[in-house]
């Protein structure tokens, strides 16, 4: 099964994030979804706060409003196999503002691996975010560098 042709969807990232479901529609045109220099990237943002309220990882998640986690998935583009030996960093601002950098931790569920941190992202404004991805691999000289435009869910 190639990996190209899906698209894939961060359904529940709740409790200890055990879900990262690859749901079966083609990926041209889904905004979460890009193809660089043959890396899929694949988006997911979901609210801190749906986390938190199943009760587990309370450690972990952030407390207060409007935090969400955005977490990236990374595939090779020609075999469809998941990238796990990336360093990824994502900085996430409102449109012309400078924003926020974070290094995105490893994370492992099953045998999969996915890349995320948490982002404080108000619904005020346009709500509109830019969410720029940085990737550096160890067998790549050049690291692979998109964007990403989330609107926030309250605009």
């Amino acid at each position: 099964m190639n990996m190209r042709y899906f698209k894939i969807s961060l359904h529940a990232i709740v409790g200890s994030i055990a879900a990262l479901f690859l749901a079966g529609a083609l990926a041209a045109d889904d905004p979460m979804h890009q193809v660089v220099s043959g890396v899929e990237i694949y988006l997911g943002v979901m609210p801190a706060e749906q986390i938190a309220t199943s009760g587990k990882m309370r450690g972990s998640v952030p407390a207060g409003k409007d935090y969400y986690r955005v977490t990236i998935a990374l595939f090779d583009a020609t075999t469809g196999e998941r990238i796990t030996d990336a360093r990824v960093k994502a900085r996430v601002s409102e449109l012309a503002l400078s924003g926020t950098e974070k290094e995105l931790e490893p994370l492992h569920v099953a045998d999969a691996v996915s890349y995320g941190n948490y982002f404080r992202m108000p619904g005020t404004g346009i709500g509109i975010y830019r969410i720029r991805v940085l990737i550096r691999r160890a067998d790549t000289a050049q690291p692979v560098e998109t964007s990403f435009d989330f609107r926030h869910p309250a605009s």
